[in-house]
């Protein structure tokens, strides 16, 4: 109708007002409609948004993720978890307590390395709890298996296993140390972090105070404190960064793991399963098969928050001989290894898992006077 038209004109027929109201009435219930189950969707989302990620992760991701587990797949020579002479089924092993040493390297290509972290961790996925024990990588131990490899030595620091038999003498070494079977180890080196937060978009970390490399024998770099996120390159130097003490680094590997297990749990990262994954592949052996690791990746997007973790380090002094060590604490050592056994006891309750993780005065037992921080010396 032509707006100059005279008023009388543009007066609207009884008809025409009616379905003029009826049209308005319709986008009007269009739009309710659309908002309602937008917020079904929203809620539904909301409060099925962990069962809608197992979902996804079944119906469109097991097969890549499984594919490029199985690739990362290294077995060594151990018992069958459970002590029978038959393994455990994957629903069993992923409520029951087990443990997993867990191996830090900054191995590139194919030369020997040394493990730069050491953590025998005890997983309780019933009750959402881990353990983490670390072990000094200076600590003079016995070597379990040496005598099969020439140019080895019996007592030396228990980083040097790894060089020695790699996984397999690690493992050994552990378990006679801490006189506890390792149902699991997993080795990573340290360089894929960097690609796995850079992949996650960062993640945050609790840096209150500018963190800076300073060593002349140290890689040099510097963390901004209070930052929103931080990148891959440093998150890598978070959990590597030990010029203050080894207590303390233990400290950042036990926040770095928590900060990263919950940006993974968030909705909009799981699309990035298959890109991690694959990530994690390129720097991860484990004697743990894919299908475990499946059925636990779904128990912890299931539960209501990220695992509580509880850390202790063994603690000793330092003792000079043809180099520098850690002698361990025999005191503590015998503590450590009850306190494990309370873990691993799949009826104990929450008293029984009370960890203490304080070291006098806040200070590392480690770093001695006179040795220099992160000493990998033989």
């Amino acid at each position: 109708m032509d707006k100059n038209q005279p008023a009388e004109a543009r007066v609207l027929t009884r008809a025409q007002r009616h379905r003029k109201k009826k049209t308005k009435k319709n986008k009007g219930k269009a739009w309710l409609i659309a908002l309602c189950v937008l917020f079904v969707l929203g809620i539904g989302g909301f409060i099925f948004r962990k069962e809608l990620m197992v979902f996804a992760l079944d119906t469109f991701l097991a097969d890549t993720v499984k594919s490029t587990l199985d690739k990362s797949y290294a077995p060594i020579d151990q018992a069958p978890k459970g002590g029978g002479a038959e393994e455990l089924t994957v629903a069993e092993l992923s409520k029951e307590p087990f443990s997993v040493l867990l191996l830090g390297t900054d191995q590139r290509d194919d030369e020997l390395a040394r493990t730069d972290s050491i953590i025998y961790s005890v997983v309780r996925p019933a009750d959402n709890k881990v353990l983490l024990i670390s072990i000094p990588r200076d600590s003079y131990v016995k070597m379990v298996g040496t005598p099969t490899i020439k140019g080895t030595r019996s007592e030396t620091k228990i980083n040097a296993a790894y060089a020695y038999g790699g996984a397999q003498m690690s493992v050994d070494t552990v378990e006679a140390l801490l006189e506890h079977d390792v149902d699991y180890y997993a080795t990573i080196n340290f360089n894929g972090l960097k690609d796995v937060v850079n992949a996650l978009g960062g993640v945050e970390l609790p840096i209150t105070e500018t963190i800076e490399n300073k060593q002349a024998d140290h890689e040099k770099f510097t963390i901004e404190a209070n930052k929103p996120i931080y990148d891959g390159t440093e998150a890598l130097n978070y959990v590597r960064y030990r010029e203050d003490s080894d207590f303390k680094r233990t400290e950042r590997h036990r926040i770095f793991l928590k900060q990263v297990l919950n940006r993974m749990k968030k909705i909009e990262n799981l699309t990035k399963i298959p890109e991690l994954i694959g990530i994690a592949g390129q720097n991860f052996k484990t004697n743990m098969d894919s299908d475990f690791m499946l059925s636990l990746a779904k128990t912890v997007i299931l539960n209501e928050s990220t695992p509580e973790i509880s850390s202790h380090m063994l603690q000793g002094e330092g003792v000079s001989r043809e180099a520098w060590y850690y002698e361990l604490d025999d005191e503590d050592l015998e503590e450590t290894i009850e306190s494990i056994n309370k873990w691993l006891d799949p009826s104990s309750v929450a008293s029984d898992l009370t960890v203490d993780d304080t070291d006098e005065g806040g200070e590392s037992h480690t770093d001695q006077p006179g040795q220099p921080a992160g000493d990998t010396g033989q």
